[in-house]
């Protein structure tokens, strides 16, 4: 990457970071995404469970190797093969030590916002992990909330609707139906039961301090 661009991506780095300490959640940066597996090993306990939300951004980091050590118990998604084993998961992530996500949008004043179809992961973000931890590249840093909602119709929900082979109208034209509808509300979206849309989770200033642990990476990942 040019080092000037580089400069200024940092920069942008640190003032969300700082806001997101003030919103009461740790802040971490990691140059790259082979830094991210060391900060992560240090908030980790031996004995943790562990377990994530889907996330591409975990798996490009190549956090799997770790969370698989003895050291851990690793509830690992990619192990269950049956529907009722997969809902089974997803319910004992309430459980957890440790939640792993990423986010679909961070805001420039700290706030984590997520949109989700089958709502385990931001529901496990919101409550029951004792330690959430986020890892997100910068391309995830947006403005404010009016662009992260952008971010997810046309960035993120339409990459992930082909990853997930959902018959949506993202999928195939490439953005939100609504960007075609006047007076757009955030929650828009298309009819489809294959829709990803389907709750949202902003995460503002938190009650219970340094509960949610973001790491934000000096690289793109992720959608």
């Amino acid at each position: 990457m040019d080092e000037n661009k580089k400069t200024i991506i940092e920069k942008r780095i640190r003032k969300t970071g700082e806001n997101l300490v003030k919103n009461n959640m740790e802040f971490y940066y990691a140059k790259t995404k082979e830094d991210v597996c060391p900060i992560v090993e240090s908030l980790l306990n031996d004995g943790d469970v562990i377990t994530n939300g889907g996330t591409m951004t975990m798996k490009e980091c190549g956090l799997a190797d770790l969370f698989n050590s003895p050291k851990y118990k690793y509830l690992d998604r990619a192990k269950v093969n049956t529907p009722e084993e997969v809902v089974e998961l997803y319910r004992k992530a309430f459980f957890a030590d440790v939640y792993i996500s990423s986010s679909n949008a961070i805001t420039e004043d700290g706030v984590l916002y997520n949109v989700d179809g089958n709502s385990n992961r931001i529901a496990a973000i919101a409550f029951g992990p004792k330690s959430v931890i986020i890892i997100a590249g910068y391309n995830k840093i947006v403005k404010d909330l009016d662009e992260a909602e952008i971010r997810v119709k046309r960035d993120a929900a339409p990459p992930n609707c082909v990853r997930l082979d959902c018959a949506t109208y993202c999928r195939e034209k490439g953005e939100c139906v609504s960007f075609g509808k006047a007076g757009r509300q955030i929650t828009d979206g298309c009819s489809s039961d294959s829709r990803i849309c389907c709750n949202y989770l902003i995460s503002a200033h938190q009650r219970h301090k340094n509960r949610i642990k973001v790491i934000i990476v000096g690289e793109e990942l992720g959608y």
